[in-house]
């Protein structure tokens, strides 16, 4: 077992990011431990592919984040994707004043305790997982994702239990079919399975590069188009200042929480984002997760995107 500890620049709320998280990305959610400190609870391989990692995270009474780690001696890279995940890898100081600046944001980030994004583990899990969730139902998304967990995902004994991470790519690999998804989606998977060993999944080299650059590298893995692309690089990557405008959500949301008239078109939509600098993504994140939680029926994510 290994552990270390983060401190968060700028206000953090780690039951704000176990709220949101709810189960969204494979392996992570949210539980109690024995205490009356709140954990999040998280699994996943660790770039590099050669291992797995599950962690207890959990917050003081002084605001440090700290973890307690099984499965991989790699503490460092395990550390790296944690912070990445919570968005503790950016400095947040300037969150508050974005709310400031823009009175709609500030009352989100009260209602919602400051929160920051909570991404994907990787560039590999998030394209994966919206891979697998094209033109299928959330719930069935979760199925298929539990399924690959507990038939080829690394198990992993942690806290008395046996946690199971989404597979490595090379497990992955193996597969020849998986229940609920088509075929071509498991040869899609296969394809980036491969790209991942390859090296085109590199989380830090893909945020790294010019946003135009990554997404276009995006574009060329199999089932990756605009809207997926875009979503590996803000919520597997964790740019904090990429504005998503494939994303029909976000867009209604920014037309509803603002009172807008209409739709907003691209250029308005960047007028508005200018006062979020240099948090565009989490401003998003904001907006796409209250207006969602404020409609009686949210609306599905395959009836508003491509691929």
């Amino acid at each position: 077992m290994g552990s270390f500890s983060i401190v968060p620049r700028g206000p953090y709320d780690l039951a704000a990011a176990r709220d949101f998280a709810g189960g969204f990305a494979p392996g992570l959610g949210g539980h109690a431990t024995g205490s009356s400190t709140t954990s999040l609870l998280m699994a996943f391989p660790v770039e590099g592919w050669q291992h797995s990692a599950a962690l207890d995270v959990w917050q003081d009474d002084a605001g440090l984040i700290h973890a307690q780690v099984d499965g991989s001696a790699d503490i460092e890279s395990v550390r790296a994707q944690v912070a990445r995940s919570l968005s503790l890898d950016h400095d947040g100081s300037g969150w508050p004043e974005v709310g400031r600046r823009d009175p709609v944001i500030g009352a989100l980030q009260s209602e919602q305790r400051m929160l920051r994004p909570v991404c994907f583990y990787s560039a590999y899990e998030a394209v994966t997982s919206f891979v697998i969730g094209q033109r299928i139902g959330m719930r069935q998304s979760a199925k298929v994702k539990r399924w690959l967990a507990d038939e080829v995902g690394d198990a992993i004994e942690h806290g008395g239990h046996t946690v199971h991470a989404f597979p490595r790519p090379q497990r992955l690999l193996e597969l020849e079919m998986v229940p609920g998804i088509s075929a071509e989606k498991v040869r899609r998977l296969h394809g980036l399975a491969q790209a991942a060993l390859d090296g085109r999944l590199d989380t830090a080299a893909l945020r790294a590069l010019p946003e135009r650059d990554a997404l276009a590298q995006l574009r060329e893995l199999p089932g990756v188009g605009p809207w997926t692309a875009q979503a590996v690089l803000m919520r597997g990557c964790g740019t904090a200042d990429t504005l998503p405008l494939d994303d029909t959500i976000s867009r209604a949301a920014v037309h509803s929480l603002y009172g807008l008239a209409e739709s907003p078109d691209d250029e308005a939509w960047l007028a508005i984002a200018e006062r979020w600098r240099p948090y565009r993504m989490w401003a998003t994140v904001l907006l796409h997760l209250s207006w969602r939680r404020r409609q009686e029926t949210p609306p599905s994510y395959r009836q508003v995107r491509t691929a």
